[in-house]
């Protein structure tokens, strides 16, 4: 089935087919023409890939981050990373990775954090004289701690696909994403330095006290969802409909910005967006469904296993492959197709399944603002008035301080579990 299955998936991306209709096309005709197992068994899979209690957090977590980003608390958090951040040279940029992690623990998405940061910071800072391309390229960077600072929804998907625990792929979260904010910090440093950006003025004692009660109420809400998490109070999918529910109350009835009647639009979008995540992951499964039955992950694991059994290494070989995955594939559609043969060759190598979730989210975020298709350089782009190929040249700086980060994982991997 292999010989029509990967050709036909092949053929279907290149004409441009969404991800989602293109695996359950393929398994359809892998079916139909090469095996003799019934058409009727991949709508059963594709409702067995969704039929789980796990999967209900992908849906609310959606609705908690589209919640929070209506209450406007983006320009909340840009105030509040201006305090620590802002007196450094190039504090505007400083502000947009601290924005965008503070924004990030809130949204779990990178084109939000993205859109949400960058349509305040992007305009200032090409009025205080910085480059287009250079302002670009740090908020989309930037963005992309939206993947990776917890709680992801990236890190939900690839827990419900490798049947991992969503909690413990949060915790584990935390030290490679301030690890990498840390790193974005020094190159906007560096940079700064080599266009003379200078910091911005410090608020005031009574500004500083307003924003950090403001902005103190939106940066609750990861600290409620990983503490109730990791205290055993309730399972991921609670902690996302706390999260929603903390959101309405903060919106409706302490910012003030959201109404009864602004949620119908806000509801429209979730379920909009949780459908396509939704239907990818069926597909997914449908699809996953075939390359198992022929064995294709084992022989995949067996190939690369007879090149070494070196556990680093074969890490290096896979960060290559999610590097180049994610120049052209959205990080779930990535996950859904990579996850379940990669799976297969950490467990015979012993590489912990938490560490590796960790490591992957993270090289797959590099993609979001990588050509040709990284959404964060497109943002980007439309909000900074500039081409696409002007800012990933100079987002290449940044994409190599991931790659030191990714690096270092690789080389330590026990500091990623080091609280799990």
């Amino acid at each position: 089935m292999t010989e029509i299955l990967f050709p036909t998936l092949f053929v279907l991306l290149l004409l441009g087919v969404p991800v989602a209709f293109s695996l359950g096309m393929a398994a359809v005709v892998a079916l139909y023409f090469a095996s003799p197992i019934p058409l009727l068994i991949l709508p059963q899979k594709l409702f067995n890939g969704l039929n789980g209690f796990p999967f209900l957090a992908i849906p609310l977590f959606l609705l908690a981050g589209n919640i929070m980003a209506a209450a406007q608390i983006s320009e909340r958090l840009v105030k509040l990373a201006g305090l620590g951040l802002g007196r450094y040279p190039g504090g505007l940029a400083q502000m947009s990775t601290g924005a965008s992690a503070f924004f990030g623990a809130i949204s779990g998405s990178a084109p939000a954090t993205t859109s949400a940061i960058g349509s305040i910071l992007i305009p200032a800072m090409k009025q205080r004289g910085y480059p287009a391309p250079f302002a670009g390229a740090v908020v989309a960077s930037s963005g992309a701690l939206g993947l990776i600072i917890p709680p992801s929804l990236t890190m939900v998907v690839y827990g419900t696909i490798a049947d991992v625990s969503i909690g413990d792929l949060f915790i584990a979260g935390i030290i490679p994403g301030v690890a990498i904010a840390m790193a974005l910090g020094g190159v906007n440093y560096i940079l700064a330095k080599t266009y003379d950006l200078k910091g911005q003025t410090q608020e005031p004692s009574v500004n500083k006290r307003k924003i950090i009660a403001e902005s103190g109420l939106a940066l609750i809400m990861p600290v409620i969802i990983l503490g109730g998490i990791y205290g055993g109070v309730f399972t991921p999918t609670e902690s996302a409909a706390v999260a929603c529910l903390y959101g309405l109350i903060v919106g409706l009835f302490v910012y003030r910005s959201i109404s009864l009647t602004s949620l119908v639009p806000i509801f429209v979008d979730t379920a909009i967006s949780s459908a396509i995540v939704m239907y990818l992951m069926g597909t997914a499964n449908a699809f996953s469904f075939i390359i198992t039955a022929e064995q294709v992950p084992q022989a995949v694991a067996l190939s690369i296993l007879d090149v070494s059994r070196d556990p680093t290494l074969i890490m290096f070989m896979i960060l290559a492959l999610l590097l180049v995955a994610g120049t052209f594939l959205d990080n779930v559609a990535a996950l859904v197709l990579l996850v379940p043969t990669l799976g297969t060759l950490i467990t015979a190598v012993g590489i912990d399944p938490i560490y590796f979730g960790v490591f992957t989210v993270v090289a797959l975020a590099v993609g979001n603002f990588t050509p040709p298709v990284g959404l964060n350089l497109f943002i980007a782009a439309r909000l900074s008035g500039t081409r696409i190929e002007h800012i990933s040249k100079s987002a290449l700086p940044y994409i190599f301080a991931y790659l030191l980060v990714l690096i270092g994982i690789i080389l330590f991997p026990n500091i990623i579990t080091l609280f799990v």
